[in-house]
This record gives C-alpha cells, structure tokens and sequence, in this order.
C-alpha cells in the first residue's frame, strides 16, 4: 500500500502492523519514496553475507593450481 510521509507519521503503527501483517509498504514523500518491511523480509531479500575472513578460511584448496609463469618471448608486433 502506498502512505505519504503525514499520513505514515500519524498512523506508524498502522504502517508497521500493515508491515508484518501484508507485506513491503511505500511511504512517499513528493518524488522520493521508501519502504517499510518487516524484518522477516528483509533478511529474505539480504541473505546471509559470510565475512571476508571465513570466505578466505573455507577457501577451496589450491595446492593443485599452477602459478607459473610463462617465460615464452613475446610475438613481434609492427606498429
């Protein structure tokens, strides 16, 4: 449901039950809007993030990969 910006700050509470009860609602406010959602829906749209540092720990093993570096000349080019 759509609310402007009045009528979502007298009826906040309204806003946030509409919220949990029937989902994501627009607060406008001339051009810009936001939305109010519960928080059941805003971990579905975020998901879970792993930190950088577990990402790095339960990094697949690269002890197989093959870093070397080709040591072949470069092809001549004319410019």
């Amino acid at each position: 449901m759509d609310w402007n910006l009045a009528d979502a700050k007298n009826k906040f509470s309204e806003v946030v039950r509409r919220a949990l009860a029937e989902g994501p609602q627009r607060v406008l406010r001339r051009k810009d809007a936001v939305v109010v959602l519960s928080e059941k829906d805003y971990q579905r749209l975020a998901g879970t993030r792993v930190s950088f540092k577990d990402f790095l720990l339960n990094a697949p093993d690269m002890d197989g990969l093959d870093l070397e570096r080709d040591t072949s000349p470069m092809r001549d080019v004319s410019l």
